[in-house]
């Protein structure tokens, strides 16, 4: 229990010398639309690493806080919020991953930057993937330019290094 209050408090002073939350706008996109690969910024390295969030460990995901347990879910490009289902380290379900959604390749990109604990504190810097094996991820063609409908409301999160 002590670890953990110490592992929150070195997130909490990471977070007041961190210039904000790192930046989503920007990335590169491919010829297809999905996004290029992007380096994890090092404050969220270090806030991931005092949070025990190694790459590699993984949780489950609701992928959008609106249309949790629905069945077949639309997402839509731009900014994402999704629950945690379990905890990953040291962050407790159910917090909130905050992040951002690319629909114009063959399948979805979801990229989290953030995660907000829900029971208090500061949001936290984190690079994290949602992923779903056998192709899940991949949008129905019915989707529309700039959506994607997904037969799952939920995802693997996957803690990264780096987005590829």
């Amino acid at each position: 229990m002590a670890s953990k209050k110490l592992a929150l408090l070195g997130c909490a002073v990471l977070l007041t010398t961190a210039s904000g939350c790192p930046a989503t706008g920007g990335v590169a996109l491919r010829s297809d639309g999905s996004p290029r690969a992007q380096e994890c910024p090092e404050k969220a390295r270090e806030a991931m690493n005092y949070l025990r969030m190694f790459v590699g460990e993984a949780a489950w995901v609701q992928l959008d806080a609106n249309q949790t347990r629905a069945r077949p879910i639309t997402l839509y490009d731009g900014n994402i919020e999704s629950v945690l289902e379990e905890n990953i380290g040291l962050l407790e379900a159910p917090a909130r991953l905050y992040g951002r959604v690319w629909t114009d390749g063959p399948q979805v990109v979801i990229r989290y930057y953030a995660a907000q604990p829900v029971k208090g504190g500061d949001q936290v810097p984190i690079c994290a993937v949602a992923r779903l094996g056998q192709g899940q991820l991949r949008k129905r063609p019915e989707s529309k330019p700039g959506t994607a409908i997904l037969d799952s409301p939920r995802a693997g999160v996957y803690i990264v290094n780096e987005f590829r």
